[in-house]
């Protein structure tokens, strides 16, 4: 079954925010449960912690398969072990989704929405904007923007990158990678003017000479780009 009807059928369960955070009854084997509670409780002071949500997704994938009626050692044949570790990695992924549903939650939470992002990025493009653009709107540094970006940019998809980085980017407020990511994803376009136009916005990034040696790479990229870009 594809993951996102999966994940849509489960998150229709929807969880008061007041457990945001907080470790479901049953959730844990016994030797997690100190260090799954540490966790969550470190989500719940800082919801873009992205060491505690990355120890505690591993903690829930775990979890999700372990028990699991199909055992790889009893596959019959290599296309079978193949489903049973596809099975097994839509579900870890089911319940990764379902954490990061439940953590953002927070009004505070973007990196929670990032990952979510991160995987339905294959089947749901609207959805995935979406949560990038919440995510965002919620980080007045930028960081949540450069993730957004980076990810849209390794997905394939720079010009989605570029709608969102362009509606959203602060250049005086917000970390200068979010130009790096956005003069990258032009590139990757094939839009040199656009690339051009950005790199030109970190100057009015804060305390320009740190992000002097950052304008140069980006320039001789752009120049390189304008370069190869075809001729009308």
């Amino acid at each position: 079954m594809a993951l996102l009807p999966r994940l849509r059928r489960l998150l229709g369960r929807t969880a008061s925010t007041s457990r945001v955070g907080a470790r479901r009854p049953g959730s844990s084997r016994h030797g997690d449960v100190p260090q799954e509670d540490a966790l969550r409780a470190a989500l719940g002071d800082n919801p873009n912690d992205e060491r505690a949500f990355a120890a505690l997704a591993e903690i829930v994938r775990r979890h999700a398969v372990t028990g699991s009626d199909d055992d790889p050692l009893t596959a019959e044949s290599e296309d079978a072990l193949l489903a049973v570790q596809a099975e097994k990695q839509r579900v870890a992924d089911l319940a990764v989704w379902a954490l990061g549903e439940e953590l953002s939650g927070n009004p505070r939470a973007w990196y929670p929405l990032v990952e979510v992002a991160r995987l339905s990025v294959r089947d749901d493009l609207e959805g995935t904007v979406r949560r990038l653009t919440t995510a965002a709107e919620r980080d007045p540094s930028g960081k949540a923007l450069v993730a957004g970006l980076r990810l849209l940019r390794e997905a394939g998809l720079p010009v989605e990158a570029l709608n969102l980085g362009t509606g959203h980017w602060h250049p005086r407020e917000h970390d200068p990678e979010v130009g790096r990511e956005l003069v990258l994803a032009a590139v990757e376009a094939g839009r040199p003017l656009d690339a051009k136009q950005h790199l030109a916005s970190l100057e009015l990034a804060p305390h320009p000479s740190r992000t002097a040696a950052l304008r140069e790479e980006l320039a001789r990229v752009v120049e390189r780009a304008e370069h190869e870009a075809p001729q009308a």
